[in-house]
């Protein structure tokens, strides 16, 4: 026969276990009415369609930034030619602004916003054909990608070899391009491109060569080149032809070269 203390110890637990039991019971509808609403918005949100299909990669979102750009680079392109007819109508009877915008048509060339042709030099740089399991000892994957600094050092070493227009891959630059890498991949003007990357100038290629040869930058990038194999072709053209410019000059200050 139990005894008296055994027989309150389970009445109280009886009494403990029914209280749990009524305060979950009470809780039930909050919560399903909580779920029910979750549903709801989401379904609302979603309509009809996958929430996680809307969620962007960063490559996804670059070949999306990409093609905006392409676009606007086109619209731009097209009020461009639109401001050129006005302003050319509109200057047919002002002797002033004939005058001002034949300076403008002639500033045009050296500014780069003016399609050129002439004898060029083109520099290729690719990454090595390496993996990493094949790298010598004291290089890694680093090491066997082109970088920024690389394209970079080419560019500044054919500027200053008097190279008179330029383009980078498919796209002409001037001397305010940005030359951007991230990774292995360059971004320039909004595009992205993959190695080989390709840098061609118009101008006197014996000039450049030498300013190629001479660049510090350069010189180093051709040690890796010897090292670890990675690409550096140079190359010459009788006649190449550029396009204009068509990204926006954000040049704010300038300083005339003595």
């Amino acid at each position: 026969m139990p005894s008296k203390r055994e027989t309150a110890s389970s009445s109280r637990l009886r009494m403990f276990l029914d209280s749990r039991a009524s305060g979950w019971s009470a809780l039930v509808p909050v919560i399903a009415l909580a779920a029910g609403l979750l549903f709801g918005v989401t379904a609302a949100t979603a309509q009809g369609e996958d929430l996680r299909s809307d969620i962007q990669t960063v490559p996804d979102l670059i070949r999306d930034r990409a093609h905006d750009n392409s676009t606007r680079e086109l619209a731009v392109e097209r009020l461009r030619r639109e401001v050129d007819e006005a302003t050319v109508q509109a200057g047919g009877g002002d002797g002033q602004l004939q005058a001002l915008t034949d300076d403008i048509q002639g500033m045009q060339g050296p500014a780069g916003f003016a399609a050129v042709s002439g004898p060029s030099l083109t520099v290729s740089l690719d990454d090595a054909p390496l993996d990493a399991a094949d790298l010598p000892e004291g290089y890694d994957v680093n090491d066997i990608v082109v970088h920024q600094q690389d394209v970079q050092g080419v560019v500044n070493a054919m500027w200053r070899g008097g190279a008179e227009a330029m383009m980078i891959q498919d796209q002409r630059v001037i001397s305010t391009s940005a030359v951007r890498c991230v990774g292995n991949t360059l971004i320039l003007q909004g595009r992205v491109y993959a190695p080989p990357f390709v840098i061609t100038a118009i101008g006197d290629q014996e000039a450049m060569r030498t300013a190629l040869d001479e660049d510090p930058t350069v010189s180093v990038y051709r040690e890796y080149v010897d090292a670890i194999g990675l690409g550096y072709e140079v190359s010459t053209s009788d006649k190449t032809g550029m396009p204009p410019y068509s990204g926006q000059g954000q040049l704010k200050h300038a300083r005339a070269v003595r």
